[in-house]
């Protein structure tokens, strides 16, 4: 793939960590606080170092005297396809990008882009990412297929406060008093729970839950993230200033199912993103014992998920008063390093949290 002509009086190279206070004042300008409400070194080193499917390659615009005006990077993502061999599928996501104001419309996000797609070719499968309505033609015109829109499905938890936070949102005016997220969660924390759940070895309920739910998922032929001890801990119990809160749910002494979520600000509304369901094969009385649990024990107005079809969780829906909410969803768009990729959005199961923008 041969480079894009830059603008004469830039120079584009990889990111290097002296870069870092640079990158998160330009990111802040850009794009505003993140996830968190604060864009921080340790949230960074999180994200893009201490990832388990390996470090963010990233790529920098320059002006000679040094000033960055533009970034990007790709955060390292792996899939695994089920059926015999169960091998996994390496891939990208692009995620934090920002070409400072006084410089867009040079064509500093395509050559960014195309830059890192050269550097990852050798190494990525797949670059798959979920671009907002702004910038989905620009994905489109550099190669993206688009594969559909992952549905988003609700449960209104305090229907009256929830219909009252959506008329707001759609007519997009005040919706009175906006109630504090995460005070009246009574979820223990993903930090603290996964600390302790998750260094026990092989052996413990934990590690025996993910280990069924893999073997199971083995006869799947779908992309889907291979969950485990290490990985749910990185993801979900170490993320700085991310509040995900834990769901159990056991019988007896065995520990039958996991789900993992977090109370956010959703416009007027307080959300709880409820990111991972993990259930024994079959077990749809657990998956929707932890559904229930998410509306009552989160102290949100409503609970919103992507349940993938054929999951235990999908089945258990209906009863347990989730619905799919109309016109929304994220657009999934997908290719490789080199060109298209030859896939549609059936040929993937999705959890909340691997699209989940953090």
């Amino acid at each position: 793939m041969s480079a894009l002509p830059a603008p004469a009086e830039l120079t584009f190279r990889p990111l290097a960590e002296t870069d870092l206070p640079a990158l998160l004042d330009l990111l802040t300008t850009t794009l505003a606080g993140g996830p968190t409400g604060t864009r921080t070194a340790g949230f960074f080193a999180w994200k893009h170092r201490r990832n388990p499917f390996g470090a963010s390659p990233g790529m920098v615009a320059e002006t000679p005297d040094g000033r960055l005006v533009g970034i990007r990077l790709f955060l390292r993502w792996q899939w695994r396809r089920g059926g015999e061999d169960g091998a996994p599928v390496t891939a990208v996501r692009p995620v934090d990008t920002a070409t400072h104001p006084d410089f867009q419309g040079r064509g500093i996000f395509r050559r960014l882009t195309f830059d890192l797609l050269d550097q990852v070719a050798d190494e990525a499968a797949l670059v798959f990412n979920t671009p907002n309505g702004n910038s989905l033609p620009a994905y489109r015109k550099m190669g993206w297929q688009e594969l559909g829109r992952v549905p988003v499905t609700v449960r209104a938890v305090r229907p009256a406060a929830f219909a009252r936070g959506v008329r707001a949102a759609l007519a997009r005016r005040p919706a009175g008093p906006v109630r504090p997220v995460g005070e009246d969660c009574r979820l223990p924390t993903a930090a603290a729970w996964l600390a302790a759940h998750t260094g026990a070895g092989d052996h413990s309920p934990l590690a025996e839950l993910l280990r069924e739910r893999a073997a199971a998922d083995a006869a799947d032929h779908r992309l889907a993230v291979h969950r485990t001890p290490e990985f749910l801990r990185w993801r979900y119990g170490e993320a700085p200033g991310l509040d995900y809160r834990v769901l159990t749910v056991h019988r007896g002494d065995e520990l039958t199912g996991l789900a993992v979520g977090r109370p956010r600000r959703r416009g007027p509304l307080a959300e709880f993103t409820l990111a991972d369901v993990i259930v024994r094969p079959g077990d749809r009385d657990s998956a929707a014992r932890l559904l229930r649990a998410a509306a009552h024990e989160s102290g949100c107005d409503h609970v919103a998920t992507h349940l993938s079809p054929g999951t235990e969780a999908a089945d258990a829906a209906l009863r347990t008063g989730y619905l799919r909410a109309p016109r929304t969803g994220m657009t999934l768009v997908a290719r490789t390093p080199t060109g298209p990729a030859p896939l549609t959005l059936a040929d993937w199961r999705f959890s909340l949290g691997d699209l989940e923008v953090f």
